[in-house]
């Protein structure tokens, strides 16, 4: 669902509106929410920043292309000619040396020269052809700081390559990655083109197999690529990528932002897994995290020149509370060239195709959105709360990336409702493509946890399913990681609990547990594929209703593998239930693939009955039916239809082939009545067995 003057308005603050008469100063957008009125201001203020920024960079750097370009100049850059310069902004030190394995780790053995803005430099020529520093050969820049004349060792800020040993330290060694010609993988397949409807597959490498422990890069691609192709889900969404020092924050405390994770492999591998998507024609995300880094200062970016304020807010103002972590300082020069830089090379060196930005509300406000409850008052999204230098900064980023890559996606995280966040630029925006629909998953664990199955409102269900600001496209899911994670579980192990581990034989007794769990898990994702957003989320393995939950290994759990693992043996064992859910979700994305309901207007609902507990819709043309009633079935039950015509069932939740009873006869025809019925000039009549859906199409579309 986007509105006509969102699509064809420009996403640059330096762009062009599509409608006439309207000022291209920020405003735009009170023409699709007149309610942004007493805001005017505001949104004049962060548009007219945005721009300032742009002019800066325009004058200072040549552009945001050029801006951008960091990895040309900062870190390691290898010439032609052989020969290294290493470049690194660390204003505060009073000298620096790079150090490593290429000299014997001798302090004084390669001083940098100081530059201008407090950048140091230093360039290693050839030696008879060969690098001065080999390859996969480790790294750090030593620091002399003012205040007490020490010496500190730091891992490169805009290092490519950092890897860890266990056996000796917890802390990241930088490392010297430049594979030689032969050794570099070669991309063979085109970016897919942009798909009109994102089917998201939410996955985390490292946990992607049954084994106990990491699984690798190239694993992924061998075993994982394959099942997602098949269940029909064109975006992958990459999680945990970015190097991070602790693997059970789940990639979220991250201490190099230019390294791939060394956890599951090399930087190779994970363009091989990225190629080998592209050749599947799914388009790959990278779960983006610029909201906050690891405070780790060994192996991070924090008092990286030995003050607290270099990429961060000084004192307080850099700590997040919650997560323990520093938070950037959006409103610098250098900071901007670090972050925007970072978004080109995972863009330009991976070939990723966008990004899930995470913590957007963290970067949206002052307050980060702790101990904000958002009730939706459109006071808390305007005024001193909100972080105008957080918000053009991700103003800038959309600008970057939609004009150097008009394919990319992004997608924000937000949990507070920020009016015009899917917004194009040129109207006020912030230029995001999608936004997470977060209230959704939260209505359905509140509602197994809290309530009994009778007392579900269906008015409050199809509320929240399509209650999304106009004009901006939505991601919905049922369940995220962050439902999975310890202390909560999945929808299935909510839904059936113990008897996950006793009835999902089909040898087994089809108790009534597992029958409600099957039941509702396929009802739940389909209503929340169908009415609630412009594209769909499903987290790794939840798609045939993973068990338990997820846990990494931390010593509170004896560092044990146990939880932190996708059990994909599951489905693939013909005498499990779970083989039901997964061949449902499969045919749930390729029936989307046919019919393209994600990218048509949003659904229009013409029955919600409390009574019944039964949920009706129309959309692309497809008529969806819901009886949510835990034990009653309803035989030639009435449902208004807008278009005349013979319909058919395309997707069954009873369908024997997912589990169910095959209640409703395939290849049943269901003949329109021209009497006008819930408000739709049509009505067809339909058995609607108790806990199932059915949606069905005109004869032609089969």
């Amino acid at each position: 669902m986007t509105s006509a003057l969102n699509s064809e308005s420009d996403n640059s603050v330096m762009g062009l509106v599509g409608g006439k008469k309207i000022l291209a100063d920020g405003t735009g957008v009170i023409k699709l929410d007149p309610w942004l009125e007493p805001f005017r201001d505001a949104l004049r203020s962060r548009y007219s920043h945005a721009q300032r920024w742009i002019k800066t960079i325009d004058e200072t750097e040549g552009g945001l292309e050029k801006f951008s370009r960091g990895t040309e100049k900062f870190g390691f850059v290898v010439h032609d000619n052989g020969d290294i310069t290493y470049q690194e902004w660390a204003p505060n030190a009073l000298r620096a040396y790079l150090i490593g394995d290429f000299n014997e780790w001798n302090r004084d053995a390669t001083p940098m020269t100081r530059g201008e803005y407090g950048r140091w430099e230093v360039t290693l020529p050839a030696k008879d052809g060969r690098l001065a520093i080999p390859h996969n050969s480790k790294v750090k820049i030593s620091l002399v700081i003012p205040t007490s004349h020490e010496r500190m060792e730091r891992v490169p800020a805009w290092i490519t390559r950092v890897t860890q040993n266990l056996n000796f330290s917890p802390v990241y060694d930088g490392v010297f990655w430049h594979p030689s010609q032969n050794e570099k993988y070669v991309f063979k397949h085109p970016r897919p083109p942009k798909p009109k409807s994102a089917r998201i597959y939410e996955a985390h490498v490292g946990i992607s197999s049954p084994e106990l422990r990491i699984t690798t890069y190239k694993e992924f691609t061998k075993n994982v690529l394959p099942r997602i192709k098949h269940l029909g889900y064109n975006v992958i969404q990459l999680m945990a990528i970015m190097e991070h020092a602790y693997y059970a924050s789940f990639g979220y405390q991250i201490n190099s932002f230019f390294a791939a994770s060394s956890r599951f492999g090399t930087p190779e591998d994970l363009k091989e897994l990225i190629d080998t998507a592209h050749g599947m024609g799914i388009t790959v995300l990278l779960d983006m995290v610029h909201s906050h880094a690891s405070k780790n200062t060994e192996d991070g970016l924090n008092q990286f020149d030995g003050t607290d304020h270099l990429y961060f807010h000084e004192g307080s103002k850099g700590v997040h509370e919650q997560w323990d972590s520093r938070l950037f300082n959006y409103g610098h020069h250098e900071v901007l060239r670090f972050l925007l830089s970072n978004l080109r090379y995972w863009m330009e060196e991976y070939q990723f195709d966008g990004f899930r930005f995470d913590g957007v509300t963290s970067m949206l406000y002052t307050h980060h959105g702790i101990g904000s409850g958002f009730s939706g008052g459109y006071h808390e999204y305007f005024g001193s709360n909100v972080d105008e230098d957080g918000v053009v900064y991700l103003m800038l980023a959309n600008e970057m990336l939609h004009n150097l890559y008009p394919n990319c996606i992004t997608i924000a995280e937000d949990v507070s409702g920020m009016p015009a966040l899917c917004v194009a630029l040129s109207l006020g925006g912030i230029g995001f493509d999608y936004r997470l629909a977060m209230a959704i998953p939260d209505l359905y664990i509140k509602w197994l946890k809290e309530k009994e199955d009778a007392d579900w409102g269906m008015g409050a269900l199809t509320h929240t399913l399509v209650n999304r600001r106009y004009g901006e496209k939505t991601v919905a899911y049922a369940e995220s990681h962050d439902q999975a994670l310890v202390g909560d579980k999945s929808l299935l192990m909510w839904l059936c609990d113990k008897e996950l581990y006793t009835n999902m034989s089909i040898l087994s007794v089809f108790t009534p547990v597992i029958e409600r769990g099957l039941s509702l898990h396929k009802m739940i994702r389909l209503i929340t594929h169908g009415l609630g957003g412009e594209g769909y989320l499903n987290f790794e393995g939840n798609e045939f209703g993973h068990p338990e939950w997820l846990d990494f290994p931390r010593d509170g759990n004896d560092n044990s593998y146990w939880y932190a693992r996708r059990q994909f043996n599951l489905p693939d064992d013909d005498m499990l239930r779970y083989k039901f859910l997964n061949e449902f979700d499969s045919k749930m994305q390729w029936t989307e693939e046919k019919y393209g309901w994600l990218h048509s207007e949003q659904g229009y609902v013409s029955l919600k009955n409390e009574q019944d507990k039964v949920i009706v819709f129309e959309r692309a043309g497809l008529l969806w039916i819901f009886n949510f009633h835990p034990t009653q079935s309803f035989t030639d039950y009435r449902v208004g239809i807008q278009a005349a015509g013979t319909y058919q069932i395309i997707l069954d939740t009873d369908d024997p082939a997912f589990g169910g009873f095959g209640r409703n006869v395939k290849g049943t025809r269901f003949f329109t009545t021209p009497f006008r019925w819930n408000e739709r000039k049509n009505f067809i009549q339909v058995y609607i067995p108790v806990r199932t859906a059915i949606v069905l199409a005109l004869e032609s579309t089969l």
